[in-house]
C-alpha cells in the first residue's frame, strides 16, 4: 500500500499543479469576470441589498419547508464551508511562497468571485424543488442537468456528485479532522484517539438531527468563531498599529514588484505572486467550486435574486474579513522593519517556518508564545469543525442525488457511517497523499460547475430581472 502511495503521490501532485495553475485559475477568473460584466457588477450594485435580504422577510416565505433553512442559517452553513483551515493555513502558505503581494490578488479574485457566487446561489434556488415528503432537492447537480439535457448532462452531474462526495464528504472531512487533532494535541497535549472519539460522537448527534439541527448548530458556531478570530486579530493590529501603513505599503509594493523579495526574474516573481494569490483566493472563498450553492438551495423564504445577494456576503466575510485579517497579522508582525522576514527569505527561515507555525509565530510575537499557540489552535478547531458539518451536508445531498432518492434513509445511513469512519481515521493518521487527493477532487468539481454556469447565463440574468419571483 505504501509503495502504491509513493508511486501515485508525485503523479497526483503534478496533476493538481497543472490543473490549478493552467486551467482552473483561468476558468474561475473567467467566469467571475463574465458575470461581473453581465450583471453590471452585481457585487457593487447589490452589496448592501445582500445585508438587507439576510434578515428581511419575503413573499417566498409562504413556501417554507420544515426541512429548509432560513437565509442566515444558509449563509452560516456556506461560510462554515468557506472559512476552513485554508483561511489560516492556506493564506499563510501563499504568503510564504508569493510574498505579501498575494493578498492584493486575493482581493481581486474575491471581488470577481462575489459575482460568481451570486450566479451559483441564484441558480441553486431557482432549479431546486421539494418532493412529497418535504425533502428539498437542490444544488449544482440540478442546475447542471438544467443546462444540459440527455447523456452529457447526466455524465457531468454524476461526475460532479461523485467528486463532491469524495472531496468534501469523505476525504475533506478526514483532513479537517486531522487539523483538529493536530491542533489540540500540540496546544493542549490531548491524545489524537480521544479527540477522534469525541469528534465522532458529537458529529453523530448532529447528523441524526438532520438539516434543522445542523443549521441550528452552525448558525451559532460561525458567528462565535468569526468574532473570536476578528477580536484576536484586531488586538494584534492595534498593538502593531504603527506598522499598519508599512504593512499596506508592502502589500501593494510586492503585488507589482515581487522580485524584490522573491528573487529571480520579474516574470517569474509576478507569476508566482499572482498564481498563489489567485489559487488561495479562489479555493478559500470557494466561489465557482459548486460547494456553497448546496446550502443556498435549501432556503425557502427568499427569491433566487435575494438569495444570490445574500451569498455574496459569504465571500466578503471569508476573504475581505477573515483571510485579510490573518494576512495583515502575519505581514505586520513578521514582514515589517526589524522582523525576521523583512529583508526577504533565507533558507534558515524557510526551514523553521511553515504555513502552520507561521501563523502561530505571528500571534506569539505579540501574545505570550503559549497563548498565541492556544488561540490559533482554538480557531483552527472551530474552523475545521464547522467545515466538517457543512461539507458532510453537501456530500449527503449529492449521495441522495446519485442514488436517485431510492431508499433515502439507507443511503443517508451508509453515507453517514462512511463519513464518520473517515473523520475518525483523520484524527489518527496523516497523509500528504490524502491531502493531494482531496485537492484533486476539489479541483475536478470546478469543471462541470463552471461549464454549467456559462451555459445558464440567461437564466441568471432572468433571476436578476425578475427580482420578486
Amino acid at each position: 500500500m505504501l509503495a502504491i502511495e509513493n508511486t501515485l503521490f508525485p503523479i497526483v501532485a503534478k496533476f493538481n499543479e497543472y490543473l490549478s495553475n493552467y486551467i482552473l485559475v483561468f476558468l474561475l477568473i473567467g467566469v467571475g469576470s463574465w458575470y461581473s460584466v453581465k450583471t453590471k457588477f452585481v457585487q457593487i450594485r447589490c452589496f448592501f441589498e445582500g445585508f438587507k435580504n439576510l434578515f428581511s422577510s419575503s413573499p417566498a416565505s409562504e413556501n417554507k419547508s420544515e426541512k429548509s433553512m432560513n437565509s442566515f442559517q444558509a449563509l452560516s452553513t456556506a461560510i462554515a464551508g468557506q472559512v476552513g483551515t485554508g483561511n489560516i493555513i492556506g493564506a499563510s502558505g501563499a504568503i510564504l511562497i508569493g510574498g505579501p503581494g498575494v493578498l492584493f490578488w486575493m482581493w481581486i479574485i474575491a471581488f470577481l468571485g462575489m459575482a460568481t457566487i451570486y450566479a451559483e446561489a441564484s441558480l441553486a434556488l431557482k432549479t431546486s424543488s421539494t418532493d412529497e415528503d418535504g425533502n428539498i432537492k437542490g444544488g449544482p447537480v440540478y442546475y447542471i442537468t438544467t443546462a444540459f439535457n440527455g447523456k452529457f448532462g447526466k455524465f457531468l452531474s454524476n461526475f460532479f456528485a461523485v467528486a463532491c462526495i469524495l472531496a468534501l464528504g469523505f476525504m475533506g472531512c478526514m483532513v479537517q479532522a486531522n487539523s483538529i487533532s493536530n491542533s489540540l494535541q500540540e496546544a493542549f497535549k490531548i491524545p489524537s484517539w480521544q479527540v477522534g472519539i469525541v469528534l465522532v460522537i458529537i458529529c453523530s448527534l448532529i447528523y441524526i438531527g438532520g438539516i434543522k439541527r445542523l443549521a441550528s448548530i452552525v448558525e451559532k458556531i460561525v458567528p462565535f468563531m468569526s468574532i473570536l478570530f476578528i477580536v484576536g486579530s484586531l488586538c494584534i493590529l492595534i498593538i502593531r498599529i504603527e506598522h499598519i501603513p508599512e504593512t499596506f505599503y508592502l502589500i501593494f509594493k510586492y503585488a507589482f514588484h515581487p522580485q524584490a523579495i522573491l528573487g529571480g526574474t520579474f516574470w517569474y516573481a509576478i507569476s508566482a505572486t499572482i498564481s498563489q494569490g489567485a489559487k488561495r483566493g479562489l479555493f478559500s472563498n470557494e466561489a465557482g467550486m459548486g460547494s456553497t450553492p448546496h446550502a443556498h438551495a435549501l432556503v425557502r423564504d427568499k427569491t433566487p435574486h435575494e438569495q444570490g445577494t445574500v451569498a455574496m456576503i459569504g465571500v466578503f466575510v471569508d476573504t475581505f474579513v477573515i483571510l485579510t485579517l490573518n494576512a495583515l497579522v502575519i505581514i505586520s508582525t513578521l514582514y515589517t522593519s526589524g522582523n525576521i522576514l523583512a529583508n526577504g527569505y533565507t533558507e534558515a527561515v524557510i526551514d523553521i517556518l511553515n504555513k502552520t507555525n507561521l501563523v502561530q509565530s505571528a500571534f506569539s510575537s505579540v501574545f505570550d508564545s503559549s497563548v498565541g499557540a492556544m488561540f490559533v489552535a482554538i480557531c483552527l478547531v472551530l474552523f475545521a469543525f464547522s467545515t466538517i458539518l457543512s461539507w458532510n451536508l453537501f456530500g449527503k445531498i449529492n449521495s441522495l442525488y446519485l442514488f436517485k432518492n431510492k431508499r433515502p434513509k439507507k443511503v443517508i445511513l451508509v453515507y453517514s457511517l462512511l463519513a464518520l469512519t473517515f473523520t475518525m481515521l483523520g484524527t489518527l493518521i496523516s497523509s500528504d497523499f490524502v491531502w493531494e487527493l482531496t485537492d484533486m477532487f476539489n479541483n475536478l468539481i470546478v469543471i462541470p460547475n463552471v461549464i454549467a454556469l456559462f451555459a445558464l447565463t440567461n437564466l441568471v440574468l432572468s433571476c436578476m430581472k425578475n427580482k420578486n419571483q
